[in-house]
């Protein structure tokens, strides 16, 4: 590395972010990436470590020392060059990844590991403003046609990957904007969408078309958001090309069966964030479900549940709690234990910092009101013994709610777009398709394939991106017999 003992001179550096009473007040990002020097001695701390665990740690395989190194020598085009080898999008996991490469950081077995997210967000970052992302153009079509279903982080990679070795891709996507659950499921303080706006004019000029506005199947099923202002049948897509994707989200949300569920203001998280990001898109939303001056209880602790408490926070919520089911976590996880995998750990989101009253091991028991709107939550304390969660006696109690948001994860992909395919499921209710071997992400269906939320299950963007791009590669195979994608 360029500076053998930076790890030893430098410290971990966070990105500077505003104030969380500030940021409440708008929809705007709020994290500054780190300038020319900080990135520099960042890129320092980047260990000679002989085998970079960071390399498999990452889900597309990011090659993270060779661009930290060329970024402590200032070579940031080149680090972009590197970055942009592996991942298709570096501006939305530098934003929302959790990094997962940090975990297994050589350098975090004793000490704050480096702080790979920030740099890529600088590397990223500075090829934007100096014109560095340009569109990569095949010098030779070859008269394949692919479609691809879902302009999510999968579908967009598989899209890109088969744009740029000449087939004529088209995406098509049931919402009203491109972008998938980039779009309408993460806030836009966490992600502004401009990001998404400008990949978009990069692919349409590498030649892929984008349709909005269309669902691919025979009925659009009840209880998922809907823009879709057309049905296309499977039948229709399969006559049309050569080859089709299958790469929409888990957006399937778990229920939460108790007595009063059917209460007024008891909503999913997917009711909840997705109206937000339209109205700061500028459109203007009848019925919007709002947390202004209302008592909100977030049931799920992952990250859509941070982002509904973000969001209530913004809205002006008189309070707002969230719930967990399992235990709380540890506050520092056993490094020689689980190191160089993701640790269970309590983590602390932005969301967190700017309001939030948290609590674990909570079961909800009942939900209460009057007039048919809810006023109230029951609860109970659980333990987990011998693999098994039993109520602890006498812990029961109640809290005010008046809008209650469920965000306990998605179960499964939207009903009706796999079965109108007749492609087979697995166990969970995904896309049954291989990941490795000769029909890799090919579904029992002929010529159709699935990737991402679709084909795993509810995961990171991280993942859709790996997937989706290694995905495009076994299409480009199916189609030419040989591919010089990268894998």
């Amino acid at each position: 590395m360029g500076k053998v003992t930076g790890f030893m001179e430098f410290q971990r550096l966070q990105e500077a972010s505003e104030a969380p009473q500030a940021r409440k007040k708008h929809y705007k990002e709020f994290i500054v990436h780190l300038d020319d020097a900080q990135a520099k001695l960042q890129g320092a701390r980047c260990m000679d470590c002989g085998i970079p665990f960071c390399n498999s740690g990452c889900p597309v395989n990011n090659i993270i020392p060779d661009w930290n190194d060329l970024v402590y020598h200032g070579k940031y085009e080149e680090a972009l060059t590197t970055l942009h080898s592996t991942n298709n999008f570096p501006e939305f996991t530098g934003r929302i990844c959790p990094a997962p490469c940090e975990s297994a950081c050589t350098l975090g077995i004793h000490e704050l590991p480096v702080g790979i997210k920030s740099i890529e967000h600088f590397i990223i970052d500075k090829g934007w403003e100096n014109g560095w992302v340009v569109p990569q153009i095949a010098p030779n079509k070859t008269g394949k046609t692919v479609a691809v279903i879902g302009s999510g982080p999968a579908g967009l990679a598989a899209a890109q990957q088969l744009a740029r070795v000449g087939h004529a891709v088209t995406v098509f996507e049931k919402n009203d904007r491109v972008g998938g659950l980039l779009r309408y499921g993460i806030p836009d303080f966490k992600m502004e969408k401009s990001h998404i706006d400008l990949r978009i004019k990069q692919m349409e000029a590498e030649g892929v078309t984008f349709r909005t506005g269309v669902f691919v199947g025979d009925k659009f099923p009840a209880g998922i958001t809907n823009w879709a202002k057309e049905t296309m049948s499977p039948a229709q897509l399969m006559q049309d090309f050569d080859a089709v994707v299958i790469a929409g989200g888990a957006e399937q949300p778990r229920d939460l069966p108790v007595p009063g569920r059917e209460l007024a203001g008891v909503h999913y998280a997917m009711d909840f964030l997705p109206n937000q990001n339209k109205v700061v898109a500028g459109d203007k939303v009848k019925n919007q479900i709002m947390a202004t001056a209302k008592h909100v209880v977030v049931i799920g602790g992952g990250d859509t549940g941070s982002d509904c408490v973000g969001t209530s926070n913004r809205h002006g919520a008189a309070s707002v709690a969230q719930f967990e089911l399992m235990p709380q976590p540890p506050e520092v996880e056993n490094k020689p234990m689980v190191w160089p995998y993701w640790p269970t750990k309590l983590r602390t989101s932005s969301s967190h910092e700017e309001g939030c009253e948290r609590d674990w091991a909570v079961a909800t028991k009942r939900l209460e009101g009057s007039n048919g709107k809810v006023e109230k939550l029951i609860a109970a304390r659980v333990e987990w013994k011998d693999g098994k969660m039993q109520e602890v006696p006498n812990s029961e109690f109640s809290m005010p709610a008046d809008l209650v948001l469920l965000a306990m994860g998605f179960v499964s992909p939207v009903a009706g777009v796999l079965e109108a395919f007749g492609v087979e499921k697995d166990g969970r209710g995904n896309a049954k398709a291989n990941t490795e071997g000769a029909d890799c992400y090919q579904t029992n269906v002929p010529k159709v394939f699935a990737a991402g939320d679709m084909r795993r299950g509810q995961s990171l963007v991280v993942w859709a991106i790996r997937e989706g791009r290694q995905c495009a590669r076994a299409i480009d195979e199916f189609l030419m017999g040989s591919s010089v994608l990268p894998r």
